[in-house]
């Protein structure tokens, strides 16, 4: 049985579960985010990282990260937490960050529509908005 007939096994009508691994191989580029759901305002992105982000805060939102593979440091001025797959970390507003992954890490994070990956800044690591796969 095909993985698409076994998917179709599983759902009826126009429901259609997401399926993180799937998602994660139609793309290869890093600090590129993409929505795969949307929750009221919220969005749910998958993205691919590795090495040294920017420092930067969301002024009006908390941000969460939940690692699904490898392992990521998440930097903060007053210290940093180590997270694994399986593990997840939520940023408080206005808490200044800088996320890091020695090795190539993918993540789901839930963050509001619209909000900028490097906060306040815009600069070579500032991604598109709203790019769905």
């Amino acid at each position: 049985m095909s993985n698409d007939q076994a998917i179709k096994q599983r759902c009826r009508g126009p429901y259609r579960a997401i399926n993180f691994a799937e998602k994660l191989k139609l793309f290869d580029d890093q600090w590129q985010a993409r929505v795969v759901a949307e929750m009221n305002d919220y969005q749910f992105k998958l993205v691919r990282i590795e090495g040294d982000f920017v420092w930067h805060e969301h002024a009006d939102t908390d941000e969460t990260f939940i690692v699904l593979d490898g392992q990521l440091r998440i930097d903060m001025r007053d210290g940093s937490v180590l997270l694994s797959a399986g593990e997840m970390f939520v940023v408080p507003k206005g808490t200044e960050h800088k996320p890091y992954a020695e090795h190539e890490v993918k993540l789901l994070l839930i963050e509001p529509r619209g909000v900028k990956n490097t906060g306040g800044d815009i600069n070579e690591r500032t991604a598109a908005n709203d790019v769905w796969i």
